[in-house]
């Protein structure tokens, strides 16, 4: 029997959350513009002391304030970024619940579907190489990632598509697609 469940997006993260490679650059960032605002603090309190021109102090002071200011707007759009994760990391949830509801409800109706395309394929007397380039494209892949999955060549995929189409007396892949989904996409 074939699984019709999504194997493109099977819902893992990568060990390391995506949203989480740009905080350490903008730690650095900030860490930075921190040392130099400390640095230009101290060079100051000596020019001071020293009787360095006010000219010189005064530039000192201005370039200690932008590096001030370049720490809170790097703070600022630091805060910004981890709302908007936490914003999209609640949808991203909210979409996998969503999932997960929708396969419960639908597990019996997706494995009818499963049988009635397995025996589908068995009538078009299907390879099995051909079976699954047939389910691979009612899942959506393009030639090329199905070629990539098989670990053979696209033109392969191309050939056995194309075999599929004859066998069964469809044209193409909306019209194989639509063979399978016509009917479930009927209005209620």
């Amino acid at each position: 029997m074939f699984d019709v469940t999504n194997s493109r997006n099977p819902g893992t993260l990568p060990d390391e959350h995506p949203t989480t490679v740009g905080r350490g650059r903008t730690g650095l960032a900030i860490a930075l513009f921190a040392a130099i605002v400390v640095l230009i603090g101290v060079d100051l309190a000596e020019d001071s002391s020293t009787g360095a021109a006010s000219g010189h102090l005064g530039i000192e002071a201005i370039v200690m304030v932008l590096a001030a200011a370049g720490i809170v707007a790097l703070w600022r759009g630091l805060r910004q970024a981890q709302a908007r994760v936490a914003r999209l990391d609640a949808d991203l949830e909210r979409a996998r619940l969503e999932a997960a509801r929708y396969r419960e409800e639908a597990a019996d109706a997706l494995r009818g579907l499963g049988h009635a395309i397995d025996a589908q394929f068995d009538r078009w007397a299907l390879t099995p190489a051909e079976r699954e380039v047939g389910l691979l494209m009612l899942k959506g892949l393009s030639h090329r990632e199905i070629a990539t999955v098989r670990t053979t060549s696209e033109a392969t995929v191309r050939q056995q598509a194309l075999s599929i189409y004859r066998k069964s007396d469809l044209r193409n892949r909306s019209e194989l697609s639509a063979f399978f989904l016509e009917d479930l996409l009927l209005p209620r």
